[in-house]
């Protein structure tokens, strides 16, 4: 998609109550610095205790219940190129998932939309129907994403050699070197480099570069990300398939 999925979550956030006028500042400064200064450990782990502590006591179902506004926003934005070639995969009889850092509840609601087969998100813990703030899995992002994945080819047998993943962001490289066919779509500077020198397909649909992953984080406060990211798999033992079409339209 064009812009931050962040952004959506962050704004409907604060206008069902959610999140307050100072934690949407805060958030947002913290993740501008995030972004500026890199994703070491150290910042992942400040980032994933903030987004955490600002989901303690909130009731699942409010959450849910973003998912409208939060969906209005994302689906003008979503690339028709992606979805083709999303589709194209599925219809090649190849599982495909969004993966992102933001609410696993969240990512599954906008798989189900799309018609994708499932999303993978942040799973927290929740006890009498609220999140208690802690984590329920790995935090997916980074390496988070990565070990997410691995997991979920181990419970559907998919073949990750065999499999595809897409993002623009060199954060996923992670999860981009954990399958066999990588490609960078709009990606930004860092892994435009890492796609040339390893060879990896490059899909662009636009642009803006930089410029617009930095405008979308100066107001997202709680999820880490701009466009998410997904994960084409191929189950083991299954004939293979030709790729995805070559997009003719892309620049």
């Amino acid at each position: 998609m064009a812009g931050s999925s962040a952004f959506e979550f962050a704004r409907a956030s604060y206008r069902q109550g959610i999140l307050t006028r100072r934690q949407l500042a805060a958030g947002a400064w913290a993740n501008v610095k995030f972004r500026l200064q890199g994703s070491t450990d150290a910042g992942t782990d400040a980032v994933r205790a903030q987004i955490f502590d600002l989901m303690r006591d909130v009731p699942v179902r409010d959450v849910m219940r973003l998912g409208p506004e939060v969906l209005a926003g994302i689906l003008p934005r979503v690339y028709p190129q992606m979805l083709r070639v999303a589709y194209e995969h599925q219809d090649a009889g190849r599982p495909v998932y969004i993966v992102t850092a933001a609410a696993h509840e969240l990512a599954e609601v906008l798989a189900q939309v799309l018609t994708f087969d499932g999303g993978l998100g942040a799973r927290s813990e929740i006890a009498d129907g609220r999140y208690t703030g802690r984590p329920d899995g790995p935090f997916t992002y980074r390496e988070g994403k990565a070990e997410a994945i691995r997991a979920l080819a181990a419970r559907e047998g998919i073949d990750l050699a065999a499999s595809w993943a897409y993002s623009d962001s060199e954060s996923d490289l992670p999860m981009l070197r954990v399958v066999g066919h990588p490609v960078a779509v709009n990606p930004d500077a860092e892994l435009g480099r890492v796609a040339r020198e390893e060879g990896w397909q490059v899909l662009r649909f636009e642009r803006l570069g930089r410029r617009l992953a930095l405008a979308g984080t100066a107001v997202a406060a709680v999820a880490i990300g701009g466009a998410g990211s997904l994960m084409v798999g191929r189950r083991r033992g299954a004939p293979p398939a030709p790729p995805p079409s070559r997009v003719r339209w892309l620049r």
